[in-house]
């Protein structure tokens, strides 16, 4: 049984970690707001042009002058995984969802017999991986001393990529982030942008109006796909950060109330181990007294 020294030691370490878990929750809260609101922001943006590259590919189609980023190497031999995670903890599962689903999509092409590389964004998803991915690990974006997330941020992640594209070393790329739905929901999500897919996303485009573009289709959705990497990295980006901040919300109000209630459990030993220690010596002064 601890002592009334150890269970008071105990009592007054949990008070200083609820504090701090309290502070976390407050700050998190506070920079959740802004992180919204730029994912939010972003997301019409992000549509519209995915509407428009959308349309243009449609009219393009297989043809022989289409994009490479469009058309792809022709292969689905290597396969390139952007795994995009916070570069801090105490956020409750957030890191681990998106490693979990980009473990399981490697581990599934690996058994298919396909060649995996993986570039990680923010140091928790790079921990979590390279425990048995290691070897498939081909770089690595931190990101720790960015104070706000960025669309150059975003660009230099898609000119590596690009870049590596270029250079054939893969044929299919595949992002991998949390989309933030609310406080209590983030949804684990992996997209793919080369080559480049668009899903739905020719309905505004081919709704009844019809465009000319000049020089060419296929020159203005050169130009645009590469912008619109980017775009879908940088929304990424942005979705993360804001799911990352109502991860840490939720998980720091739940560690908050959790010693809330260690504390009072720890309240009740003590006064308990307090009320017998008085007991006893009363027993011992009653038994002395009588012993004169």
């Amino acid at each position: 049984m601890p002592s009334l020294k150890d269970l008071k030691n105990r009592i007054e370490s949990v008070k200083s970690t609820r504090k701090i878990t309290k502070a976390m929750q407050m700050v998190a809260a506070a920079k959740l707001r802004r992180a919204q609101e730029a994912a939010e922001a972003a997301r019409p943006y992000a549509d519209r042009m995915n509407a428009v590259m959308g349309g243009l590919a449609s009219a393009v189609g297989a043809s022989e002058g289409a994009p490479k980023l469009l058309a792809g190497t022709g292969e689905d031999t290597v396969h390139m995984l952007v795994v995009m995670t916070a570069e801090r903890g105490l956020c409750g599962g957030f890191n681990s969802s998106i490693a979990r689903l980009a473990r399981q999509h490697a581990q599934k092409l690996l058994a298919e017999g396909k060649t995996v590389k993986i570039l990680t964004v923010g140091k928790k998803g790079r921990e979590q991986l390279k425990r048995d991915l290691s070897a498939h690990m081909v770089g690595h974006v931190d990101l720790g001393d960015v104070k706000r997330i960025g669309y150059a941020n975003a660009a230099d992640i898609a000119s590596d990529v690009l870049s590596r594209f270029d250079e054939g070393e893969f044929d299919i790329a595949t992002i991998f982030y949390n989309r933030f739905e609310s406080v209590i929901s983030q949804i684990p999500t992996a997209t793919q942008v080369i080559p480049a897919s668009f899903e739905d996303a020719g309905e505004d485009a081919d709704s009844g109006t019809l465009y000319d573009y000049e020089p060419s289709e296929e020159a203005v959705l050169e130009d645009l796909l590469p912008r619109g990497i980017a775009t879908q990295i940088f929304t990424a980006l942005l979705e993360n950060a804001a799911s990352e901040q109502g991860a840490r919300m939720s998980a720091m109000d739940n560690a908050t109330r959790n010693a809330g209630e260690m504390i009072d459990k720890l309240t009740i030993e003590f006064n308990r181990s307090r009320q017998a220690v008085i007991t006893n010596e009363l027993i011992e002064i009653i038994s002395g007294a009588e012993a004169l």
